[in-house]
């Protein structure tokens, strides 16, 4: 690469007199220390020990990113021949004003891409289109197909995206083909100010057509509007904010490849039954009789089917209780056959009336365990329950806070007077 000059130059600066104390030593270690490998190693075990470590260090994979770019550097070094030889020798001096290595290019070369980088590889992608789709419970449980139409901006057919006849777009000499105008302004005595702004003529595209070359189709604007209808299927077991992707059906541009269209499931609120993860929460209110004495009711699901639920005989529900129903829930997405639970919510409900007449209320105490009366002291003072008024509780602890305050405040300033 030098020839033998510059390695002679070297050694004689280094091993004469005259003032210079003798060759300092070379660090030549680093590149060797970070691949894992001894400085004898062959160019396979180099390009072995590269290829483990990227794999585990490539930032797409979670690793380090400086890491990665260490390692790659020490790889491009040490597996070239003439650059290893000089490293050996001079350290990284020696190879000051080579080129660096672009990691991507090294890390496509092993994994696939033919050597090119990633920023080069093919077209750019437009941007993708994003739309919320609403869907009931009913049709993420059953699955459903709906049609949807939308409208976007596709190549025109005519002149198949040029804007004219093949030949007929030019560079715009406003901006030099920039498709962006850049002004001076001076703002003071020796301070000028630089703005720019997108080139009218061109509209930021650096190249325009004649009005007389453009396609009479699109009228030069190289696209045409396009209504579509998308068929979007809703899977069963779907969950909120799933996404149902079309692949290169947004906007089309020149020089670009279509986005996608998005569509992200909304889904809306039921007014029975609550999704949690794979289960259906159903709220089910009982009476007392229907809790102590076993009950029996009919669900009609999300997709018609009619469930005949009841209690074993001598089950007691208590208030606040779940229960539930085998492989009656959500299905799984990708494998409907595999369901969740039907979880079922008990509130009591207890009778209306204020009171029980006496034959009530031995009815009652024949049924269920005697009630141990407690011993009564003589001192005792009798007191009867009476309904509690949560709101007027809560008022009264306001204005008691509020008074107690006020007397705190008058407390503090008789005792700023005695002071003075």
């Amino acid at each position: 690469m030098f020839g033998g000059g510059f390695e002679s130059f070297f050694a004689g600066a280094g091993g004469q007199g005259g003032g210079m104390s003798g060759s300092r030593e070379v660090d030549n270690n680093e590149f060797y220390d970070v691949l894992g490998v001894s400085k004898g190693s062959t160019a396979a075990e180099i390009k072995k020990a590269y290829r483990k470590l990227a794999l585990k260090n490539h930032p797409d994979k979670g690793g380090d990113p400086e890491t990665f770019k260490k390692m790659t550097v020490a790889y491009e070094v040490l597996s070239d021949p003439e650059k290893r030889d000089l490293y050996d020798k001079y350290g990284k001096e020696g190879l000051e004003g080579s080129a660096g290595p672009d990691a991507s290019d090294i890390f496509s070369q092993f994994f696939g891409g033919g050597g090119q980088s990633r920023r080069s590889r093919g077209p750019k992608k437009g941007e993708n289109l994003t739309h919320p789709l609403k869907v009931s419970l009913e049709d993420l449980y059953n699955g459903k197909t709906v049609k949807l139409a939308i409208n976007r901006d596709v190549l025109c057919p005519k002149c198949e995206g040029r804007g004219g006849a093949e030949g007929a777009e030019r560079s715009c000499v406003s901006c030099n083909g920039r498709g962006m105008k850049v002004q001076l302004r001076q703002i003071g005595p020796g301070m000028v100010q630089q703005m720019q702004s997108v080139c009218s003529d061109c509209r930021g595209q650096g190249k325009i057509i004649r009005e007389s070359d453009r396609c009479k189709f699109c009228k030069g604007k190289k696209t045409t509007k396009e209504r579509k209808v998308l068929e979007v299927h809703i899977e069963k077991g779907m969950k909120n904010g799933q996404k149902i992707v079309f692949h290169g059906e947004a906007d089309q541009a020149p020089g670009t490849v279509a986005g996608d269209i998005v569509f992200v499931v909304q889904e809306k609120e039921h007014s029975k039954f609550q999704r949690k993860g794979p289960n259906l929460i159903l709220e089910k209110h009982i009476t007392l009789v229907e809790a102590l004495c076993g009950f029996e009711t009919v669900i009609n699901h999300l997709d018609g089917r009619n469930l005949w639920v009841k209690t074993a005989p001598g089950e007691i529900i208590k208030p606040n209780q779940f229960k539930s129903v085998a492989n009656e829930g959500m299905p799984t997405h990708g494998n409907p056959f595999v369901k969740g639970q039907l979880v079922i919510l008990f509130k009591i409900d207890f009778p209306d009336s204020n009171s029980l007449s006496a034959a009530q209320i031995n009815a009652l105490k024949k049924l269920f365990v005697p009630i141990d009366k407690p011993v009564i002291p003589n001192d005792a003072e009798e007191c009867v329950l009476e309904a509690f008024d949560a709101e007027s509780a809560k008022k009264q602890a306001s204005r008691e806070a509020y008074d107690s305050d006020d007397e705190r405040q008058g407390s503090g300033q008789k005792v700023q007077c005695q002071q003075q």
